[in-house]
């Protein structure tokens, strides 16, 4: 009897009821399906929902994309430094270049982060809907209350309305917006949030510049203990055009592909240990200006501008979630 020559082929064991493990002798072609299987790396192990952090991909600590905002960033601290220090129309030039690195800031970050289109969709919903509404509002009182801006102050205008105005709403409501995301992933949440925010921004802005000539309301003794000549309304209609934007820019996340990617969450202990960071790479900066805007504005307020009222307003409104950013990241550091 002429025994058969065995056959040349990866070894694969199946199980049988007599024998827990049987091996079989594949030959070589006889089934590729078997050997693409085998080839395949095995998936890492970890939570199925886990988020990935995409937007911070290659953005990295020396790297021009990271440096980009990070020198804006810089450059709007300086200048906002030098605001209570100038007077007159060196403090108007001033007010124009604060407002031009803080949406510089903004966009050039949100480019970095989340690509081009997603920062060319921030500007045109966030500043397109605030001059808009600053258009409605001059013209009919609605939604903000009665108000007139400055002439000749800001630069050009469109129907009476600043263009640095626009782009002011951009650079404020970025950074509250990217704290938002780190503070929940829920999307009504982060609406909410946002326009919370907003008005918590508004409430150091709005005193500022009334108190510089730059636009000045109609009617006064109708606004918050302290700072009568600014109306209730004011912050209402804040609220409102800022959940408008929320919502829309909701809207943009899912079309520009970031709705399901939570580049800003607060992470996990292990992603810390991952990221070498309690705040993912990609938030540093907005969360930087977040919070020198809130702490750096309280102090400007309360002792260089006397203005004490709107430094405690402004300080609590924002604290609305600088707090809870604040209170998040230290449990974070200490797990």
């Amino acid at each position: 009897m002429i025994e058969p020559e065995p056959i040349e082929g990866p070894t694969v064991r199946t199980p049988g009821p007599a024998n827990p493990e049987v091996t079989h002798q594949i030959p070589d072609g006889a089934d590729s399906d078997v050997r693409r299987f085998d080839r395949r790396p095995a998936r890492r192990p970890g939570p199925p929902d886990a988020p990935q952090d995409r937007h911070s991909t290659g953005l990295s600590p020396g790297t021009p994309r990271f440096l980009a905002p990070v020198g804006f960033a810089v450059l709007l601290v300086l200048v906002q430094i030098s605001y209570p220090l100038s007077s007159g129309v060196t403090r108007d030039r001033v007010t124009i270049a604060v407002v031009l690195l803080s949406a510089g800031t903004a966009l050039v970050h949100a480019a970095a982060t989340r690509g081009v289109r997603y920062a060319v969709g921030f500007l045109v919903i966030v500043s397109g809907l605030g001059l808009l509404a600053e258009i409605v509002g001059t013209a009919t009182g609605f939604p903000f209350g009665c108000y007139d801006y400055a002439d000749g102050r800001s630069g050009p205008a469109v129907a009476g309305v600043p263009l640095v105005v626009a782009l002011a709403w951009t650079g404020g409501l970025y950074p509250v917006r990217v704290v938002a995301e780190l503070l929940t992933r829920r999307t009504a949440g982060r609406i909410a949030l946002t326009a919370v925010g907003a008005v918590g921004w508004d409430l150091f802005l709005d005193p500022q510049m009334v108190a510089d000539g730059q636009w000045l309301w109609c009617a006064t003794g109708w606004g918050l203990p302290g700072l009568d000549e600014i109306p209730y309304t004011n912050y209402l209609g804040w609220f409102a055009v800022a959940l408008v934007m929320a919502v829309l820019l909701t809207a943009l996340d899912r079309m520009a592909g970031t709705r399901a990617v939570s580049a800003f969450a607060v992470p996990t202990a292990r992603e810390s240990q991952r990221l070498g960071s309690l705040i993912p790479i990609g938030a540093l900066v907005p969360v930087a200006v977040f919070v020198w805007t809130w702490l750096g504005s309280t102090l400007a307020h309360a002792v260089f501008l006397d203005l004490p009222y709107s430094a405690w307003y402004g300080c609590v409104g924002l604290g609305v979630l600088g707090v809870p950013l604040l209170v998040r990241l230290a449990g974070a550091r200490r797990d």
